[in-house]
């Protein structure tokens, strides 16, 4: 079943069977890899950012030769401009496509099923039909859709009501796209702000951290709670949150892509002048891929290369 407005953005989910705990609201950006930063030991961690987890397990099979020379190939792909430099902009916006093949890996368990036509595109209609015959019919569900819809115009950039696959992915995680931040606060708005004065209270923030049961003693942590929120969370100090005060708490700007092409460009960048060429990029290769002489065997198998 797809029903992204359920899924709530990795948002931690209450079962109403469930003794309440606490919410965590804020989405915790993915880490580039899961292992540990630390290069005096190995620049594994660097490899997963710059190739992901599969391929980078892929190269490590590789001699060293035919590990550079891929690398050649995919840097090629980076330098967007082909002006023979590869900028810290253009680090990024590879790594950020390397971040995102998950997220498009997820789509592919349901486009075929949804793409009726097979036409490369879903269409509203086929994202609707799709849904309503694979969820049980409840009361919640025309709010729903009208909630889904207007997020499904949101992530269409122009407007056709046609999703590709990045809009569909934007459409499904908007919470890992930058374009969509106005809608994820908007949601979490509706869901929190029960008087509908398009501010959250603190009694609204904290209602949304924790239901209590009737009887129930508040746990010691709510104080911390509110003093989080009168101290780090209302800036203005005003005694509630606006639109640009919530955007800051659920999306918090944690940029590891900029860190970690920062950290690439620093390690390679033999001249110092803020810029990578092909020859200092394959200078630096191990920092970048990993590889070794023995078990090549069949361990790469992509047309680009």
């Amino acid at each position: 079943m797809v029903r992204p407005l359920l899924m709530c953005f990795a948002f931690c989910v209450v079962s109403a069977t469930s003794k309440p705990t606490k919410k965590d609201r804020v989405h915790h950006e993915e880490e580039l890899s899961k292992l540990e930063h630390n290069d005096q030991e190995s620049f594994n961690f660097d490899h997963e950012a710059f190739l992901g987890l599969d391929r980078a397990q892929a190269f490590a099979e590789l001699p060293p030769e035919e590990s550079k020379r891929r690398l050649g190939v995919i840097v090629d792909k980076i330098d967007s401009d082909k002006n023979d430099f590869v900028t810290e902009e253009e680090l990024e916006v590879w790594i950020v496509h390397i971040h995102k093949k998950q997220i498009y890996e997820d789509e592919e368990l349901h486009w075929d099923d949804i793409d009726k036509n097979k036409d490369g595109f879903i269409s509203w209609a086929e994202y609707t039909d799709f849904t309503s015959n694979n969820s049980d019919a409840d009361a919640d569900d025309a709010a729903t859709r009208a909630r889904d819809e207007r997020r499904f115009k949101f992530a269409d950039k122009n407007g056709d009501m046609l999703a590709d696959r990045e809009e569909y992915a934007a459409f499904f995680h908007p919470e890992e796209f930058r374009h969509m931040k106005d809608i994820v606060v908007q949601e979490a708005m509706e869901d929190m702000d029960k008087d509908k004065d398009g501010f959250l209270s603190i009694e609204e923030y904290i209602a949304d951290a924790y239901a209590l049961e009737d009887g129930e003693e508040e746990p010691q942590w709510l104080d911390e709670e509110r003093k989080h929120f009168a101290e780090a969370r209302d800036q203005n100090k005003d005694g509630k949150l606006d639109r640009k005060e919530v955007l800051d708490w659920i999306l918090p700007d944690e940029d590891h892509v900029k860190i970690e092409a920062q950290h690439l460009l620093h390690e390679a960048d033999a001249d110092h002048d803020g810029k990578l060429t092909k020859d200092e990029i394959l200078g630096s290769y191990k920092v970048f891929v990993g590889s070794q002489v023995t078990n090549y065997g069949e361990a790469l198998h992509h047309d680009e290369f």
